[in-house]
């Protein structure tokens, strides 16, 4: 697994990059959090961004195959555990949406701040009813924040896949531009939040999105479901 942190001026850029699908799995989910220590101690803005054509296609499901329910509840922890950290952290987050991005993949995006995707023939969405998974209560509490309401059983429910127009309407995406532009826009807008208070941001983020939050938080260690 890749996960690189670059500098841009006051914006880190962190890279998720295995040559694949960035499926999302404990090797994944530790590199990320070591980009984001490295990013949170000398950067004002993060940018995270997948690899050509592809943010992420969810959770490792080959590594999943042989999980046992103490696996699959100390995965589900870590993700929960992630996902607060990009959801309340107290650094602007622009999510570079460089292409496709599954189920985990998409939120991740919507645990970012602002979301740019990529123009094409993509696909986004939650495709846990369509393979027989149910939904954790970190998506569940995400996309009653993020989604439209208009698209809440479509997408989470219905298990719908959006093309990255669809995408932005559903409110996965917030904008779109050319593929190739994707990470330089995201810098790009990164780069303008840096002009804020970095100490206001955060109270903003974290007062606004505590419900959210909280509920994602009391989850952790919780698994009647499993």
């Amino acid at each position: 697994m890749s996960v690189t942190v670059d500098k841009h001026g006051d914006v880190a850029l962190i890279t998720m990059d295995d040559g694949k699908a960035n499926a999302v799995n404990f090797d994944l989910m530790l590199a990320l959090n070591d980009a984001l220590d490295k990013a949170e101690s000398d950067a004002k803005a993060i940018v995270l961004a997948g690899r050509e054509g592809r943010f992420s296609g969810g959770f490792d499901l080959k590594a999943m195959a042989n999980f046992t329910p103490e696996d699959a509840a100390r995965l589900l922890d870590r993700a929960s555990e992630l996902l607060l950290r990009l959801y309340g952290g107290p650094l602007p987050v622009i999510g570079a949406c460089t292409g496709h991005a599954i189920a985990m993949g998409t939120f991740i995006l919507l645990a970012c701040d602002t979301r740019v995707g990529a123009e094409g023939d993509f696909k986004l969405g939650a495709n846990e009813s369509a393979t027989g998974m149910k939904l954790p209560v970190f998506a569940l509490e995400l996309a009653r924040d993020r989604l439209s309401s208009q698209h809440l059983t479509r997408a989470m429910i219905q298990a719908f896949i959006y093309d990255s127009k669809g995408a932005v309407e559903a409110g996965y995406l917030d904008m779109l531009t050319a593929p190739e532009k994707v990470v330089e826009q995201s810098l790009a807008i990164a780069g303008q939040l840096t002009s804020l208070s970095t100490r206001a941001y955060a109270y903003q983020k974290a007062a606004l999105r505590k419900p959210t939050l909280d509920a994602i938080r009391a989850s952790i260690g919780n698994h009647p479901n499993l």
